[in-house]
């Protein structure tokens, strides 16, 4: 822009004493003037043609590599400087991060053909331009060999894995592509390799189709696991209810039976105890004995007392006395008010007394 600038100046003022050396030839002037313009406008002239042609500017991210009659000579980072044209030249090479993408097509382990896409990122280091143009000669010419040696190295890489193995661990066979990109292109490069990454890898039709339908099949035989283990788990489900509800009849069952056994032997000592008193206040004698069990600590506790009846020197209608008065006492129990039913036969009348609790009848 600098040189722009005075050559435009310089360019201004030559052909400003052009324009005043015919101003002066025509208005008859004397010749020293129209010499003097003339003079101007060589001398600004030549400037024009040496200077602004000399003034070189390399902007940020730009190195330059000056060559002196086609021999690079030294290196220069961003700024302005000056060196004349004709016997020195400007290389401008891009020092930020370039791109390079790249196609091409290699084989699994298991020859299976595959189509890559990959970008591998670099930047050149500054402080060796001058390497790279005696060995490359342009930055175009490095990218070429940085993406042959890229490309042959993926292709290695990939050629060690089954594309199977390829597709479940892309992400590892990346890095590891990436890594031996990397050391491959070392400091003979002369560049810093920022990123290697494969963008893509697209297998034939066949291979892919042979794929989603063992990925169907995976899905179909996980979902044929899913539901055999969630009908086994139901099935589990049903029997613990069916366990719980057998378990809470027996208990049930059992509970009725130990039931029925109280009050059964609650009827029976009812029945034993009405049988004592009856035999008492017959004249009978009854004999108490304490009856004893042992506490958790070994201490004997009185639990109860048990009665004998002393039948000596009784005469059998004596002791069923017992007995008829036992089923009187029930009869009056149950009796509901109304006189009892008397069947009459020719030998002679018998009163039907109701049995209590039972829908049956007796005759006495």
């Amino acid at each position: 822009m600098i040189g722009i600038v005075i050559g435009i100046l310089f360019f201004l003022i030559a052909a400003g004493g052009i324009v005043f050396s015919v101003f002066m030839r025509l208005k008859r002037r004397k010749k020293q003037f129209i010499w003097g313009g003339l003079g101007v406008a060589a001398v600004f002239a030549l400037l024009f043609f040496f200077i602004p042609f000399s003034i070189h500017t390399v902007g940020p991210g730009e190195v330059a590599v000056v060559k002196h009659l086609g021999k690079a000579t030294e290196v220069r980072a961003s700024g302005t400087y000056f060196n004349f044209w004709i016997t020195d030249a400007y290389e401008m090479y891009d020092a930020k991060v370039q791109n390079l993408d790249m196609d091409a097509n290699t084989y699994s382990k298991d020859a299976q053909t595959m189509d890559i896409a990959m970008t591998v990122q670099f930047s050149i280091k500054a402080d060796k331009a001058l390497e790279i143009a005696e060995q490359y000669g342009t930055l175009e010419a490095l990218g070429n060999r940085i993406t042959s040696v890229a490309e042959a190295t993926t292709k290695s890489t990939l050629s060690a894995y089954s594309a199977m193995e390829i597709i479940e661990k892309r992400a590892t066979i990346s890095v590891e592509v990436e890594e031996n990109v990397k050391s491959i292109i070392d400091d003979t490069f002369y560049v810093n390799i920022e990123k290697v990454v494969l963008t893509n890898i697209d297998f034939s039709d066949a291979f892919e189709q042979t794929v989603e339908d063992k990925m169907i099949a995976e899905q179909e035989k996980l979902k044929a696991e899913y539901e055999k283990e969630t009908a086994i788990i139901k099935a589990e489900q049903e029997l613990e209810v069916a366990k719980l509800q057998a378990q809470a009849r027996i208990a049930e069952a059992e509970g009725n039976a130990e039931a029925q056994l109280v009050i059964a032997q609650a009827e029976a000592n009812a029945i034993k105890a009405k049988s004592v008193e009856v035999a008492r206040m017959l004249g009978f004698h009854i004999t108490e004995t304490p009856v004893y069990e042992t506490d958790e600590e070994g201490n004997p506790v009185q639990t109860g007392v048990a009665y004998e009846i002393d039948f000596t020197d009784k005469t059998a209608e004596e002791i069923s006395v017992i007995a008829d008065y036992l089923k009187y006492i029930e009869y009056l129990a149950a009796w509901d008010g109304k006189l009892p039913d008397v069947l009459v036969t020719g030998e002679g009348a018998s009163v039907i007394l109701p049995l209590p609790d039972t829908g049956n009848e007796t005759t006495p």
